[in-house]
């Protein structure tokens, strides 16, 4: 699945490119989102991101697209990939700028663990 975002003024850091902080926001934001579409009816909580990996600065401007696809799923957790592209200002095509892979976790209402139900083919695995 894919999602979008636009840089502004207030996604900048010191230097005048994308905050790093900023990034991550998005990235566990619309990792969950997918998340929650592929386990409707099932709080999810992140657990981690690993393999982070900042590869180019982002200009102020630029559109962000986010693809999102679960590469792993256990009894109780789900693990997702994601990369984010961006199209600076100007330009003709998009540069892969970041990834990480980003685990949830299905959770009672005292955060205690509890088994993800069994689904055949997720939302964000449909292509239509």
């Amino acid at each position: 699945m894919n999602n979008y975002a636009i840089v502004r003024q207030e996604h900048l850091n010191h230097y005048g490119f994308l905050f790093g902080g900023a990034l991550l926001q998005w990235v566990d934001e619309y990792a969950w989102l997918v998340a929650s579409l592929d386990f409707p009816n099932c709080p999810l909580v992140t657990v981690g991101m690993d393999q982070i990996s900042f590869r180019k600065p982002v200009a102020n401007g630029s559109i962000l697209r986010f693809h999102i696809r679960p590469i792993k799923r256990g009894t109780t957790s789900v693990q997702y990939s994601v990369e984010v592209f961006a199209d600076a200002p100007g330009s003709s095509q998009e540069t892969e700028v970041f990834s990480t892979t980003i685990t949830f976790a299905h959770v009672d209402t005292h955060g205690c663990k509890q088994p993800l139900p069994l689904i055949d083919k997720l939302r964000s695995e449909k292509t239509d």
